[in-house]
């Protein structure tokens, strides 16, 4: 039995949705403990580690890995997720020479303020519950301190409203949960009824544990529209085992 797991985590599972899965497809894993260093959000996809008994107590080591991402962001709206899942509202776009030099200046280390639809922890409760239960007045949103080692920009498109749409709703339509799917869909769909493009950002990013790109995409004033996590230390994922 293997102590540590490459596995690919799809579109709309969590980290825990995605060990459910891996357990019931591969029957010797039932009983075993498996734990995941470093989470990814439900509309992210790609490497999340599988620790697999004694393993586990290693934990902390795996989570201090560096990272990769392939991203891409969209202009034109920001949201309180920081990406599609979240209730979103228009924000006036940049200019693509603004995100270039903004891009840039992400580079090295910074304090990168969390957002409030985390797990990250305060007084014992995830952040996300006191967003979801309005009571982010009661605490101090932390900062962490990151390091961004290499952004790299692909490309450039333009989406039409349609299409953005059609996109977002078959995202949001693969996540399970509670994540006020219904109340978040139907915002998307006020939003884009006019014909309209939008500009997406597309590019890699190397990075330490901790950061988070949903973050980045608020601070270039756009919102997290694709997320691929490529590596994590050494595990690529070329060689991530897909669920089913």
């Amino acid at each position: 039995m293997k102590k540590i797991i490459n596995c690919l985590k799809p579109i709309g599972m969590t980290p825990l949705d995605a060990v459910k899965l891996f357990k019931e497809q591969n029957k010797r894993y039932e009983v075993v403990k498996i734990g995941y260093a470093g989470r990814l959000d439900p509309m992210a996809e790609g490497v999340l580690l599988f620790l697999i008994g004694d393993e586990n107590k290693n934990i902390n080591d795996y989570f201090k890995l560096d990272k990769e991402y392939n991203t891409k962001v969209l202009f034109g709206f920001v949201s309180d997720t920081y990406d599609i899942l979240g209730i979103a509202n228009e924000k006036d776009f940049v200019g693509l020479e603004n995100v270039k030099k903004l891009l840039g200046k992400f580079k090295g280390s910074y304090k990168q303020k969390l957002p409030v639809f985390s797990s990250y922890k305060i007084k014992g409760r995830p952040l996300f519950y006191y967003a979801f239960n309005n009571k982010l007045s009661e605490i101090k949103i932390p900062k962490n301190n990151v390091e961004i080692k290499e952004i790299k920009i692909n490309s450039f498109s333009e989406i039409d409203n349609k299409k953005l749409l059609t996109e977002i709703l078959r995202k949001i339509n693969l996540v399970k949960g509670n994540f006020r799917q219904e109340k978040i869909k139907n915002k998307w769909e006020s939003l884009l009824v006019s014909s309209k493009k939008y500009v997406v950002v597309d590019f890699n990013i190397k990075c330490s544990s901790g950061t988070y790109i949903r973050s980045i995409a608020n601070e270039l004033d756009g919102l997290l529209f694709n997320l691929i996590r490529t590596k994590v230390g050494k595990f690529n994922i070329k060689n991530s085992i897909k669920l089913k």
